[in-house]
């Protein structure tokens, strides 16, 4: 089982990957690849939680943030705190997960566009090719917000 088999994964560069579900067997194997953070947007009492998941990455020496950000009111406290933790993990190897890595699109094209990394065309791009915010109520404010 590779990380990339992950619902929606997509690489974003050698050092950063995000996707939705990622699994146990998939978590375990994530310091054989070289990775050295966790960001977990994904609420605990999710259907697709992975139980302990904390403790799986840590206990393998790999760094885990956990934001758990109700995919219903996505809200600005949530991604200020993504954005720390973006800034904190800071050249480390990544992986950002959530259920179908729709919330994760949204949050890194964001912390993308704002930090100048991405322009608001390919972070557009980079959240089409995982899905469409604008069928889901609360994203499109919450983005304008954002972007504001």
């Amino acid at each position: 089982m590779a990380i990339e088999d992950s619902y929606n994964f997509r690489r974003v560069s050698d050092t950063l990957t995000t996707s939705g579900v990622v699994g146990s067997k998939r978590l375990k194997e994530l310091s054989a690849l070289g990775y050295q953070a966790v960001i977990n947007l994904l609420p605990d009492s999710s259907d697709f939680a992975v139980a302990d998941e904390r403790a799986l990455v840590e206990s393998q020496c790999i760094a885990y943030v956990h934001i758990p950000v109700d995919f219903e009111r996505p809200a600005r406290s949530d991604f200020e705190q993504f954005v720390a933790a973006m800034e904190n993990i800071d050249q480390k190897k990544l992986h950002i997960h959530c259920a179908a890595n729709y919330r994760v699109s949204v949050f890194y094209s964001l912390y993308a566009q704002g930090k100048g990394l991405w322009d608001a065309e390919a972070a557009s791009s980079y959240v089409s090719s995982v899905w469409e915010p604008g069928d889901y109520p609360g994203w499109p404010d919450f983005i304008a917000e954002i972007l504001g």
